[in-house]
């Protein structure tokens, strides 16, 4: 079987791979290898190649397993293989550059990353009025979004038509379902704003690899919600990685500007990006008073 073939078989069975594909090699870097030819240690160079590094070279990158390919060295090979991996964690595609045997901040050989990745997956728990403008600032952004919640009545596709899937279940029995599938690049949303909701569905997610995992609910709610956590056997660690409240701190007040904060987050978490969360903040969570950043109506009226 080619290589082409191969990567066809994966695209088809929507695995993530990366094709790396050597679009250019430096003109300075051909000359550079000629004048230095007298050495014995000096690059290989034959036409417009350098160390057997031509324009058009492919690789075939998996998360895991063994490389289909070559670009020309077997040193620019780990190093490309490294970096398309971690481009398929993000789903990004980039022209990286080179020296001849993959060293840093060279500009030898250039090469165009392709990744070709699953959407990320976006699960929210809840299906709350803040949902549905969730879902579809998510479907903006590129996700797969599935809708989740125990209550068949609440649960339906015409409430949340933007949802690729909507699920008629218990938090943590879906997780245990999907949790394995879930990588750096998936969003866990807790939007129920009940213990008996987002405890379990917050344990479920923290043994996930989901890259991000937030919960709504005003200031007061997540202590209290963290002291459930703890009391469910989860170290200070874990309930720390829990984003809550929910969101960025732009003062957002109705569903659609929550949504925009929280995907904010989301997008700052990702790409290491420094931006004010809400949980890092103090006093009240939207302008003009209490209550929270994620719901128009909290069952805590007095909470400020």
């Amino acid at each position: 079987m080619t290589l082409y073939e191969e990567l066809l078989d994966d695209l088809r069975a929507e695995k993530p791979v990366a094709l790396a594909t050597v679009v250019e090699v430096s003109s300075d870097a051909v000359s550079d290898a000629v004048s230095d030819a007298v050495s014995p240690d000096a690059p290989e160079v034959v036409g417009d190649a350098v160390e057997g590094v031509v324009p058009g070279a492919k690789l075939v990158v998996r998360p895991e397993g063994e490389l289909l390919g070559t670009l020309g060295n077997q040193d620019l090979d780990r190093v490309v293989a490294r970096d398309a991996r971690a481009a398929l964690e993000t789903g990004l595609t980039s022209t990286r550059h080179y020296g001849a045997r993959g060293e840093a901040r060279h500009r030898d050989v250039a090469v165009f990353i392709e990744s070709f990745a699953p959407p990320p997956h976006m699960v929210i728990f809840g299906a709350v009025d803040f949902t549905a403008a969730l879902g579809r600032a998510a479907k903006l952004l590129g996700y797969r979004v599935t809708v989740c919640d125990a209550r068949p009545v609440f649960a339906t596709a015409t409430r949340f038509p933007m949802a690729d899937e909507v699920v008629v279940d218990w938090p943590d029995r879906h997780l245990a379902k999907i949790g394995p599938e879930l990588g750096p690049r998936d969003a866990v949303c807790v939007l129920t704003h009940d213990p008996k909701f987002d405890v379990p569905a917050i344990v479920a997610a923290l043994g996930t690899a989901a890259g991000y995992l937030g919960a709504m609910g005003s200031r007061r709610t997540h202590a209290d919600r963290a002291t459930r956590l703890r009391d469910a056997g989860l170290t200070d660690e874990q309930v720390a990685r829990v984003m809550a409240p929910i969101g960025l701190d732009i003062g957002a007040r109705t569903p659609e500007e929550t949504a925009v904060s929280i995907c904010a987050e989301i997008i700052a978490m990702r790409t290491g990006k420094r931006a004010t969360s809400l949980r890092d903040t103090t006093g009240p969570i939207h302008p003009g008073g209490g209550g929270t950043a994620v719901t128009a109506v909290t069952d805590e009226a007095g909470d400020r």
